[in-house]
C-alpha cells in the first residue's frame, strides 16, 4: 500500500509499483537522506516495504523523516553520519546491520556544491571539503558496506551530467562527479563477479535545495533556469528504485541518465 508520500496526483505510480520487484525485508542505506533526492528515496523505498537507514549530518531532520516513515507503518532508522569521516561511515553501517540484520542496497547520495566560485577565487579548503564529501564519502560507503554484501547487493552512486560537462564555478563539483563515475566503473569491474550491481544515476537538474543555492549564485547557465525547469525529487527516487531491479541490468557499470526519454518511460513518469 502506498503511504502519504504518494499523492493523488501520483496515483498512476500504483501500476508501476505493482510491476516491480518487492523490497520487503530488504535493507536500504541512503546517505544524504535529510532532504531532496535522499529523503524522497527513503520514503519511496519504505512505501515499498524496505527497511531504510537514513544517514545525514542533520540528526533532527532525519529523525523527523524516520519518525514519519515509522508512524506510517514503515521500518527505518536515523543515523547521524558525516560521510567524509571513514569511522562514522563504518559505525553507521555496523549500526544498520545490528538493527536490520542485512544490507542489500547502498545509495551514495550525499553531496555538496558550495562554494560556487572560480578556481582563482576558491580556497584550497573549499575544494578539499567537496572532494571529502563527494568522492571520499562515496568510497568510504562502498568500502564499509562490501563486507556485508557477501551474497551480493546493489550500490548506486548519485552522479551528475557535470561529470562530462564543465561549468563555470563548478571545478570542484565537476571533478568530484567525474571521479565517482569512474569509481563506479571500477567497482563494477572488480565486483560484478561477486554479484555486486554497481550503477550511477545522473538525475539532471532536480528541484532540491541545491538548485536554490545554484540559482542564488548567478553563475553559469544552470543558475538561469526556472524552478519549474527542474524535475521533482520523486522522479529521481523512482529511478533509484528501478535501478535496484533486474530491469536495469543493461546499465551495470554505467550511468543511467534521467534526461533520457527511454529511462523516463521505463520508470513511468512520461
Amino acid at each position: 500500500m502506498l503511504g502519504p508520500f504518494t499523492t493523488k496526483k501520483e496515483n498512476k505510480l500504483t501500476e508501476w509499483f505493482a510491476n516491480i520487484e518487492k523490497f520487503k525485508n530488504k535493507t536500504v542505506v541512503i546517505t544524504g537522506a535529510s532532504q531532496g533526492i535522499g529523503e524522497a528515496a527513503a520514503r519511496m523505498f519504505a512505501d515499498l516495504g524496505a527497511n531504510v537507514a537514513l544517514l545525514a549530518r542533520s540528526k533532527n531532520k532525519i529523525d523527523k523523516i524516520s519518525s514519519e516513515i515509522n508512524l506510517n507503518g514503515g521500518k527505518s532508522n536515523a543515523i547521524q553520519c558525516d560521510v567524509s569521516n571513514a569511522s562514522q561511515m563504518e559505525n553507521a553501517i555496523r549500526t544498520t546491520m545490528k538493527m536490520f540484520g542485512s544490507i542489500d542496497i547502498l545509495i551514495g547520495n550525499a553531496g555538496v556544491i558550495e562554494p560556487i566560485k572560480s578556481i582563482s577565487d576558491m580556497e584550497v579548503s573549499d575544494f578539499d571539503k567537496v572532494i571529502d564529501i563527494n568522492v571520499k564519502g562515496v568510497w568510504y560507503g562502498i568500502k564499509s558496506v562490501l563486507p556485508y554484501m557477501i551474497n551480493g547487493g546493489t550500490i548506486i552512486t548519485v552522479g551528475s551530467g557535470a561529470a562530462i560537462s564543465p561549468l563555470d564555478g563548478w571545478s570542484h563539483y565537476c571533478t568530484s562527479k567525474a571521479a565517482v563515475h569512474h569509481l563506479n566503473a571500477c567497482l563494477d569491474l572488480e565486483m560484478r563477479s561477486n554479484s555486486i550491481r554497481a550503477l550511477v544515476l545522473s538525475p539532471g537538474t532536480v528541484a532540491t535545495e541545491m538548485q536554490r543555492l545554484i540559482k542564488k549564485s548567478g553563475v553559469n547557465p544552470v543558475s538561469k533556469m526556472e524552478w519549474e525547469d527542474h524535475v521533482p525529487a520523486n522522479w529521481a527516487a523512482k529511478c533509484l528504485v528501478w535501478m535496484c531491479t533486474a530491469q536495469s541490468d543493461d546499465y551495470l557499470g554505467k550511468v543511467v541518465s534521467l534526461r533520457e526519454e527511454g529511462i523516463r518511460k521505463a520508470i513511468g513518469v512520461i
